[in-house]
């Protein structure tokens, strides 16, 4: 089977060979904070909504939690520049499960031009070589399929911006496109981080960023944070298709990778990392950047305070 047809449909390829491989239990959704931490508030009316879709079909996956969000135009107006941010940090093949399924990326692009977009940007500061990652990746050649522009990061277009309400991160270089953009859509993927545990959504914000990112990774949880309290994607999509659960975020062993035929998407970027994190058997409250943005008001973390509506294609 090549690479285009594992594209078309991931669970073929991979379903039947790692969809057993030991990843603890998902902790259930309506268990909430560890005994440890804070007690998890009274149920509330301004509850965060978030949807959860399973299914094969990896584009339906798209549609169905989009549908479920009040569909696309929601967010995407005739006219409008968007911004799809996939991970697309690493030379890693889309079965290696280290960036953003590519069929994903392309659905979403396909939805936004629909709605009538002017244009619809996609792009990552990658980690690996651009030349590579974006061709290896899959999500090049996908997202130029429907229509999008695909460029690699212009180091011309950072700029300093400020982050007045960040406790590390005050000031920082941030691409331009990301800001100006009219709306932006965050569509990282969920995997296993070596020094934040996890990466999911607030984590996939290191790939607008510049100048020397190694000292992010410094209280690595804070300032992942910071970030969110400035950037504030319109739709945060998690793809949980295949997940990488050891050995992040570079990946490249297929024995660390599980296919579980998920998507989760919110306007709540905290709330939907913190349903991610029980699809590695944690809670959001064990993941520090999670903890750190609830207390900081910048989403929901507790099951309580999140709408989760759990559908299946």
């Amino acid at each position: 089977m090549d690479r285009r047809q594992f594209i078309r449909n991931t669970g073929t390829l991979l379903g039947a060979g790692l969809c057993g491989i030991g990843l603890g239990k998902q902790r259930g959704w309506a268990e909430e904070s560890s005994a440890a931490a804070t007690p998890a508030p009274e149920k509330s009316d301004s509850a965060s909504k978030l949807v959860v879709v399973r299914g094969a079909d990896t584009r339906a996956l798209v549609h169905k939690s989009l549908e479920a969000l009040g569909g696309i135009e929601q967010y995407v107006k005739s006219g409008n520049v968007v911004v799809v941010k996939p991970n697309i940090a690493w030379d890693r093949t889309p079965e290696q499960a280290a960036n953003t399924h590519p069929e994903i990326v392309a659905a979403v692009v396909a939805l936004c031009m629909k709605a009538g977009a002017k244009q619809v940007k996609v792009f990552d500061n990658t980690c690996n070589d651009a030349r590579r990652s974006y061709v290896t990746s899959g999500i090049e050649e996908a997202a130029k399929k429907e229509g999008a522009t695909v460029n690699f990061v212009d180091e011309r277009l950072f700029r300093k911006v400020a982050f007045p309400k960040g406790k590390l991160v005050q000031e920082w270089e941030v691409y331009g496109e990301a800001l100006d953009a009219d709306v932006f859509i965050n569509i990282p993927i969920a995997k296993h981080h070596s020094l934040s545990k996890l990466t999911m959504c607030m984590k996939n914000h290191f790939g607008v960023m510049g100048g020397r990112r190694g000292l992010l990774h410094q209280d690595i949880d804070q300032r992942i944070a910071d970030l969110s309290t400035l950037l504030k994607p319109q739709l945060s999509i998690l793809d949980a298709t295949r997940i990488l659960k050891a050995n992040g975020p570079t990946g490249g062993n297929l024995e660390d990778v599980q296919v579980l035929n998920t998507l989760i998407a919110s306007t709540d970027p905290v709330a939907v990392d913190s349903y991610g994190a029980t699809l590695f058997g944690l809670k959001g409250d064990e993941i520090g950047y999670i903890k750190i943005a609830n207390e900081m008001g910048l989403g929901k973390m507790y099951p309580s305070e999140i709408q989760a509506l759990e559908l299946a294609v």
